[in-house]
């Protein structure tokens, strides 16, 4: 029963950070919007794209993805341990004095050899291009430095079980990129796009340090790095750099290619993972940041059993939840591409190749949005070699498969495909993995709540092919209020059709909302 009460709970931390996430993903779509109606989906679309995920990606290695992931397990021990807060205190002073040490020097680099980075990072056919992307460059990469700060206070603050705030903080990020570029493209060009980024990146360090400090922390700086605590971090850190490089490497490998493809391939990765992003980072982010602090409480409170059930419960609500978001969406890319974005300089060509490319990564929303999940629960109890190897099995199996898929037919899909059907593979070593060091999982259980899943979504499949046909192909006359509500019939009508199934099925994402209600 407490073990059950306890999950409620996480269930509805889980929320608030689900409907913060779900605005802040909003607020991205109309980012999107913005820049493609400003900048088009090629030519300046493609620069602009592709230049902001380096630091976009760099950031999985410094900030929220590699470090937070070495920082929480121990943070959440230390938080246990030393109730005084003086040792917890002492480990985030040390962390953002690191981040000064390597980052400083790495940003000072990154604009003394810039066009030198661009050569190697990207491939554009026109000079231009490239000396653009090489001066967009040398602006934007200070992200890096902002968002790793912000990473740091995040990760604390989460570490203490206040979720509100940190899921809050990226829609400042949003309204500051599109005001930025809707009042200064005139005067800057893609340069607005700039000072949309780095005015963000402060303001999602400033909204959090109000509740961070409340907690006892503070931004001054330590160097004693001989700290056992500091050391540990750094223990756990360096093979999760590891791990997250060979990520990193495998997405900028994915945009190399994309640069070198047709026009508007770079636009149409980043437009697609756009919306990828909205269900995985509503639900797969969410479930992974409010279970992985209680992981690792868990592991360090030697609790297996409850850790063994915390793992099932994440598993199962992804199935429930990216299964039927990864169908509505693929069914329904070209409607919700073209709502979104087909205006002004955005042609219904780009909506179609963002929408096909869409497509191909919901092949792998699961795969991916567990992955990211049991990757968290490796990290929890301290096994860093299986993420890293695994993590390099779908780096080896998507640039392969990628190499041979850009020169079909499917181009810059394959690409999509190739990251699918690698992360897929991933994702089975990983869950073979974990049953052995748990003694085994509940299959049967998973596998009822697959079942239910595979039995709900039936109906919404039947449903939304249905609407398209007798609809046609009303997409391409881009975005207009008739087209949204017509998107809204679909969808709506998709969503309601699963509730209903899920009620009836008693499916567990469903009951257990239910059931802490009575």
């Amino acid at each position: 029963m407490a073990q059950e009460q306890s999950l409620r709970r996480s269930t509805l931390s889980t929320l608030v950070v689900m409907g913060s996430t779900f605005a802040s993903r909003v607020l991205g779509f109309l980012r999107i919007a913005v820049i493609g109606a400003v900048f088009g989906g090629s030519g300046e679309a493609d620069v602009v794209n592709l230049v902001f995920n380096i630091p976009n990606n760099l950031r999985k290695l410094l900030a929220e993805g590699a470090l937070s992931s070495a920082f929480i397990p121990v943070l959440s021990k230390t938080i246990i341990a030393d109730a005084s807060g003086e040792s917890s205190r002492r480990i985030v002073r040390l962390i953002l004095t690191l981040q000064l040490v390597i980052l400083l020097p790495l940003l000072l680099l990154s604009v003394l050899f810039s066009s030198q980075i661009i050569s190697v990072i990207l491939d554009f056919p026109e000079p231009a291009r490239q000396v653009l992307a090489s001066e967009l460059f040398q602006w934007l990469i200070h992200y890096l430095l902002l968002i790793s700060i912000s990473a740091v206070v995040m990760g604390t603050i989460n570490s203490h079980n206040r979720f509100l705030v940190p899921a809050l903080t990226p829609l400042l990020f949003s309204i500051s990129v599109i005001c930025a570029i809707l009042l200064l493209h005139d005067a800057i060009g893609v340069f607005s796009m700039a000072v949309g980024v780095l005015v963000g990146g402060v303001l999602q360090i400033l909204f959090q340090i109000p509740q961070f400090r409340k907690l006892g922390y503070d931004l001054r700086l330590s160097f004693n790095f001989g700290d056992p605590r500091f050391k540990a971090v750094m223990a756990q850190w360096l093979p999760v750099v590891a791990t997250a490089s060979v990520y990193t490497i495998n997405q900028q490998v994915s945009m190399l290619f994309a640069s070198g493809l047709d026009d508007g391939s770079g636009s149409a990765v980043t437009n697609a993972l756009t919306f990828w992003q909205l269900p995985f980072g509503i639900f797969s982010a969410s479930i992974t940041t409010v279970m992985f602090p209680r992981m690792s409480r868990q592991f360090a409170a030697d609790d297996t059993q409850g850790l063994k059930q915390s793992l099932e419960y994440g598993f199962r609500y992804l199935i429930a939840l990216l299964i039927p978001s990864a169908l509505i969406m693929g069914m329904l890319g070209h409607e919700i591409i073209a709502v979104a974005l087909q205006r002004g300089q955005f042609q219904v060509q780009y909506t179609d190749l963002a929408a096909r490319t869409l497509a191909g990564y919901c092949l792998g929303l699961l795969s991916v949005g567990a992955f990211s999940f049991f990757q968290r629960f490796f990290y929890a109890i301290g096994n860093f070699r299986t993420p890293l190897i695994t993590a390099a099995v779908a780096f080896v199996l998507d640039v392969g498969l990628a190499l041979w898929l850009k020169e079909t037919r499917l181009r810059v899909v394959g690409l999509a495909v190739a990251n699918s059907v690698a992360f897929s593979v991933a994702l089975v070593l990983m869950v073979v993995k974990a049953n052995q060091i748990l003694g085994g999982l509940n299959f049967r259980r998973i596998g009822v709540t697959f079942a239910k899943v595979a039995l709900s979504i039936t109906p919404v499949a039947l449903y939304i092919y249905l609407y398209l046909e007798r609809g046609g192909q009303w997409w391409r006359d881009g975005s207009s209020w008739g087209n949204l509500l017509r998107l809204a019939g679909a969808g709506g009508g998709a969503a309601g059709i699963l509730l209903i199934m899920y009620y009836f099925l008693q499916v567990e994402a469903l009951r257990t909302l239910f059931g802490r209600r009575k």
